[in-house]
């Protein structure tokens, strides 16, 4: 079991009351291949009209959310940065957070040229009005291998240049980010997201970027809501004093990955980020591992020639 160098964690059996050290969100990742570090969890927002946009990002900042994830093909990267200006000019952020505070994510909408792809990173800067992107990700690997090479390469030069931070992409399968090393980039990817949860762990994905120092985003923590009743979480849940989510969420944070649930609820927003009270013991992470029947929830690219 992997368990993310300065996490602070407690003995299991404590339930998940809300209390400031059972919340992750606002702790910091693993040190990123660069350097950096990114919000342990951060909020999803796909599938989020702009105005739900607007109030998740707001509930979630409020509640100790320093990291949100958007994409130019969820339409929401200005309501997503609308939030979180407003965010930061209100009485609510009471801890004089600034813009270096919060992390803020967007995805490449499809691999192109070079020439189409820097003018399409500009485009997000300028519609999120945020002076930079924080992680900007290759969405997927479509595209062929020109496009892909030529789309990393624009991201190298758009992190130079200061319109992004860090340069990643999202759902690489391992002869994805092979081709992309066999190419002699001069930076690999700090990020690859992808699906993955007890009942899809891309164990082959998860180790090919554990042992090239990429880190791994998990969308899709929370499984689509597919499996919440599945005995095993029901059980563990049970055991742990957490509900399902919160249980699911924690399997992510052990295994070093960085979980982005997402909801739209308040509660439920809250509830996701409260899984600092609880370790998942050896025994209980094998058990969820072996959960796994490669559920795919949404699309799968990791294949894509």
């Amino acid at each position: 079991m992997l368990l993310p160098e300065g996490l602070h964690i407690v003995e299991p059996h404590v339930s998940c009351d809300v209390t400031s050290a059972s919340m992750l969100p606002a702790q910091l990742s693993p040190p990123l291949s660069n350097g950096l570090s990114m919000p342990q969890i951060q909020l999803g927002v796909y599938l989020t009209s702009g105005n739900e946009t607007v109030r998740a990002v707001r509930w979630a900042l409020e509640a100790g959310y320093r990291g949100i994830d958007s994409a130019q093909m969820y339409h929401n990267e200005r309501e997503a940065a609308q939030a979180i200006t407003e965010f930061l000019a209100s009485e609510g952020n009471k801890d004089g957070l600034t813009r270096e505070d919060i992390h803020f994510t967007s995805k490449l909408a499809s691999n192109s040229s070079y020439e189409a792809v820097r003018r399409s990173i500009k485009q997000s800067v300028k519609t999120c009005g945020l002076g930079y992107i924080d992680l900007f990700l290759l969405h997927s690997p479509y595209g062929g291998r020109k496009a892909r090479l030529d789309s990393w390469r624009a991201v190298e030069d758009a992190v130079d240049e200061g319109d992004i931070r860090i340069g990643g992409v999202s759902n690489y399968g391992v002869k994805h980010l092979q081709e992309l090393m066999a190419a002699k980039p001069r930076t690999m990817p700090a990020v690859n997201q992808i699906e993955i949860h007890p009942f899809n762990n891309r164990s082959d994905i998860a180790s090919f970027c554990q042992d090239n120092n990429i880190l791994v985003e998990a969308y899709a923590p929370l499984v689509r809501a597919m499996r919440m009743k599945h005995p095993t979480v029901v059980s563990l849940s049970s055991k742990y004093a957490c509900t399902p989510a919160q249980l699911l969420v924690r399997w992510s944070v052990q295994h070093g990955y960085v979980p982005l649930p997402k909801s739209v609820k308040k509660a439920r927003i809250m509830e996701n980020s409260e899984v600092g009270g609880f370790q998942i013991t050896d025994e209980d992470m094998a058990v969820l591992d072996g959960l796994d029947e490669y559920l795919v929830t949404d699309w799968d690219p990791t294949d894509a020639e």
